[in-house]
């Protein structure tokens, strides 16, 4: 079932696809009789366009612009490239230690109070940590704490081979279907990086740990503004927010303007190329798309085979971890980008699983000028519609799911808007409108004679 509210929409909307016959331009059907369409229950992909498209058009060019990407976003492009999709996140399960069981059944506790179900391994590794420091603190089972730590440093290894298995299927797939894939991500990417230089920069803010959208950036020749500072490997500064990229134009005096194709854009919860090293710095090192293994860039970076130095976590149940160095950095980022008057947030691929960044975006349609698009292939789990009902800012928030309208091709193909800065169809919708309101006032003059 898709599910769709835009614009003046009181309620959602549930429709599905039309399995009648006699009207093949009737793509859709909804669910129950309604008047979506004028009075109409079945309508087209042009119909659902014309509702969609300037709708989006119009919240893109709000003041401030943030899109939010989860692991649905790399499930559709592996998808597009190789039929199957895997985001890397099952559990992978302790077998060395004797304290599996326990972190089994804390890692499921966690998991069912942020109602998602099943633990992932983000709920492992986060319970794993909680019980290694508090062997290292009592000091009673050195043994265990020793065979603890292994088995996380294996599972982290695991964990970011699983990682790079996703980068490295798209970057190894069938040159055709490679290509389609990334157009896709780039179209999807310049929908919302395509604002004019007298708007706030667009913040790409993602809890993926992948590299998928850096890659898409790189094709698209969108340049990525981060923390961190450097040529060979960057460090994470904290006093690198507000850098940004302007030029003068010839023969303008007066302040720069923005350089089109530009945007900030903060990991969440880390990436597979963030090292801690020895001297405590967080750096970026040279990990190139697709590559197998970290391991000859561990080494490189003097950390080999550490995986506890690879940061890619906090788990998001726990607010805890989100306090120290660089996370609280980059949740105060998400913080400032979302909570400001006339702030747009687009939400893709997310599903609410993540108790922290859900208070954040609460907190943010508080204020009256905002707005939140949620656009999911699917919401199984239900969470979308349950931060939806339970948010009390129902008239804040647009909807758009389901896997016939939300899928990666049908919202690059009909309903995202076109990846152009074009102030030339502005101008001939501007004409346009002028001209039909001219022969109407002229029509009726001559109905008149």
């Amino acid at each position: 079932m898709n599910i769709i509210k835009v614009r003046e929409d009181k309620d959602p909307a549930e429709f599905e696809k039309n399995e009648s016959q006699e009207n093949t331009n009737a793509v859709f059907k909804l669910k129950n009789d309604g008047d979506l369409y004028n009075g109409k229950n079945e309508f087209s992909e042009l119909d659902l366009r014309a509702r969609i498209e300037p709708w989006l058009s119009s919240l893109f060019q709000s003041e401030h612009l943030s899109l939010l990407i989860g692991s649905g976003l790399s499930s559709a492009i592996q998808y597009e490239a190789i039929g199957d999709s895997n985001n890397g996140m099952s559990a992978l399960g302790f077998s060395k230690t004797e304290y599996k069981d326990k972190i089994t059944a804390f890692a499921t506790e966690g998991a069912k109070k942020t109602g998602r179900g099943n633990p992932n391994i983000e709920d492992q590794i986060r319970v794993a940590n909680e019980l290694l420091k508090g062997l290292e603190i009592s000091g009673l089972d050195e043994s265990g704490e020793k065979i603890l730590s292994e088995e996380i440093n294996s599972i982290l290894k695991s964990f970011t081979e699983n990682i790079s298995h996703i980068e490295n299927s798209i970057s190894t797939a069938e040159s055709g279907k490679r290509e389609n894939a990334f157009q896709l991500l780039v179209s999807f990417l310049m929908s919302f990086a395509s604002r004019t230089g007298t708007r706030d920069r667009l913040h790409i803010f993602t809890t993926n740990y992948d590299r998928l959208i850096e890659e898409g950036a790189d094709i698209a020749g969108l340049h990525l503004i981060d923390r961190f500072v450097g040529s060979l490997s960057p460090i994470f500064r904290s006093s690198r927010l507000d850098i940004d990229m302007h030029y003068n134009p010839p023969g303008i005096r007066g302040e720069p303007r923005y350089l089109e194709g530009v945007a900030k854009y903060t990991k969440l919860h880390g990436s597979i190329d963030w090292i801690e090293t020895d001297s405590k710095y967080i750096r970026k090192i040279g990990l190139p798309f697709g590559a197998k293994t970290l391991e000859p860039f561990l080494e490189a970076a003097n950390v080999p085979n550490d995986y506890q130095k690879v940061l890619i976590y906090p788990n998001s149940s726990k607010d805890r971890e989100t306090a120290e160095f660089p996370y609280v950095e980059l949740f105060r980022d998400f913080a400032a980008a979302l909570c400001r008057p006339n702030s747009t947030l687009v939400i893709y691929g997310y599903s609410f699983g993540d108790d922290h960044i859900n208070r954040i975006i609460a907190d943010m349609l508080t204020i009256p000028s905002t707005h939140v698009v949620i656009i999911a292939f699917d919401d199984n789990e239900g969470r979308c519609m349950q931060f939806y009902k339970n948010c009390g800012h129902s008239d804040q928030i647009s909807l758009i799911i389901g896997k016939d309208i939300a899928n990666i091709t049908a919202l690059t193909d009909w309903y995202l808007p076109k990846s152009a800065i074009d102030k030339t169809s502005i101008k001939m919708a501007e004409l346009l409108k002028q001209r039909i309101s001219t022969n109407t006032e002229v029509k009726e003059e001559e109905k008149k004679k």
